[in-house]
C-alpha cells in the first residue's frame, strides 16, 4: 500500500477524532451520597425503644466507627436518621431551631405528635429537591404511650407500633414484623416489654451487621419512658 494512502488515511482517522471530541458533552450532576447504616424503633405501652449502628461509611470506605444516627431532641422524643450524612445534618439542623422557636415563642416544649407534624411539613417543602434521608421519630404521646411515626421522602407520614429504615431495611423489617407484629402466626405472643424490645432491637442488628457491610461497629440503643431518655451501647462486629 502506498504510504501516502497510509498517510491520508491516518488523517481522516485525526480528524475524526478530533470532530468527536468537540462534539456535545454530558456533565452529570451528582448531589447524593449514600453513607449507609440502619436505624429502627418500636414502641411499647409506656416506653419507646430506638435502636441505631455506629458505622458512617461511603461503598467500600468506613469515614468513622462512632457516630451516632439519633439525636434526642426533647425529654421524651428522638430522632433518627439514616442516609446522606450532609442532608441528615442539614434537617437535623433546621428541626432543632424550629423546636428552640416554638419553645421560645409557646413557653413550653412541644409534644412528640407535633413534632412529627412539623419534620412531616418540611419534609413536603423540599419534595421538588428532596432530602436524601430516612427518618424515624420516636418518644411518648400525650397519653404517655409509646410512639413511632415513620416518613417517605416527601413528607407522608404515619404512627406504627415498629419501623426500620436504611441500608439493611429489608433483613430488619420481616424480623420485626415476626416478633413483634406476629405477621401470618395462628397466634399473637404476649405483651411486648422493655426488656424485650431492646434484646430484640440487638438480635435484629446483629442479624443486619452480618448480611450488610454498611452496618457495624456498635448499636446505640435509646430508651424512652416518663423518666427520660436512657442510653445503652453494645458491640458489633467491626469488619
Amino acid at each position: 500500500v502506498p504510504y501516502s494512502k497510509i498517510y491520508s488515511l491516518r488523517m481522516s482517522m485525526t480528524e475524526v477524532h478530533r470532530q468527536a471530541s468537540v462534539g456535545p458533552k454530558q456533565h452529570r450532576f451528582e448531589p447524593y451520597a449514600f453513607n449507609g447504616g440502619n436505624i429502627l424503633a418500636v414502641a411499647g405501652g409506656d416506653f419507646a425503644v430506638v435502636a441505631s449502628d455506629t458505622r458512617l461509611s461511603q461503598g467500600f470506605m468506613i469515614h468513622t466507627r462512632d457516630h451516632p444516627k439519633a439525636v434526642q431532641l426533647t425529654a421524651n422524643t428522638v430522632l433518627a436518621q439514616s442516609g446522606f450524612e450532609g442532608d441528615s445534618l442539614t434537617l437535623k439542623k433546621h428541626v432543632q431551631m424550629r423546636i428552640g422557636m416554638y419553645e421560645h415563642n409557646h413557653g413550653k416544649t412541644p409534644s412528640t405528635s407535633a413534632i412529627a407534624a412539623m419534620i412531616s411539613k418540611m419534609l413536603y417543602y423540599k419534595r421538588f429537591f428532596p432530602y436524601y434521608v430516612y427518618n424515624i421519630v420516636a418518644g411518648l404521646d400525650n397519653e404517655g404511650k409509646g410512639c413511632v411515626y415513620s416518613y417517605d421522602p416527601v413528607g407522608s407520614y404515619e404512627r406504627e407500633q415498629y419501623r426500620a429504615a436504611g441500608a439493611a431495611n429489608e433483613l430488619l423489617q420481616p424480623l420485626l414484623d415476626n416478633q413483634i407484629g406476629f405477621k401470618n402466626m395462628s397466634e399473637a405472643g404476649p405483651p411486648l416489654s422493655k426488656e424485650r424490645a431492646v434484646q430484640l432491637c440487638i438480635d435484629c442488628f446483629i442479624s443486619a451487621a452480618e448480611r450488610d457491610i454498611t452496618t457495624g461497629d456498635c448499636v446505640l440503643i435509646q430508651v424512652i419512658d416518663k423518666d427520660g431518655v436512657e442510653t445503652k451501647k453494645f458491640p458489633l462486629r467491626r469488619d
